[in-house]
């Protein structure tokens, strides 16, 4: 699936738009950053509570197109500016992670 879907989802509130054709092939969730790092996968959407500029820096070196915030967390304007300039596309969920997650795994089975 690609970012658009996640901008028209409306359990996902848009804070930075990226290229809506971006791909998102999968999913990881993890609050641990360098374990993002060790095993994120290239076009994955990284489901986190992690809100500040360094979580967009590990995106960017994981190849993750997008990051999904849990549970309301408020988004930092430095951590906007480094998704807008890394291109990555940042949402805001109040769902937890677990729910995040299932909630991604669906669409991208509905997606192909």
């Amino acid at each position: 699936m690609n970012i658009r879907v996640l901008e028209t989802d409306t359990l996902f509130r848009v804070i930075c738009n990226s290229e809506p054709e971006n791909l998102i092939r999968t999913g990881y969730t993890s609050d641990l950053l360098s374990d993002v790092l060790a095993n994120a996968e290239d076009e994955s959407a990284l489901i986190t509570i992690q809100a500040h500029k360094n979580t967009i820096a590990v995106a960017s070196i994981t190849g993750s197109t997008a990051i999904l915030v849990c549970n309301d967390r408020p988004i930092p304007d430095d951590m906007v500016a480094a998704a807008e300039e890394a291109g990555v596309a940042l949402f805001v969920t109040s769902m937890n992670q677990y729910e995040t997650s299932i909630h991604l795994a669906k669409s991208l089975e509905v997606q192909g």
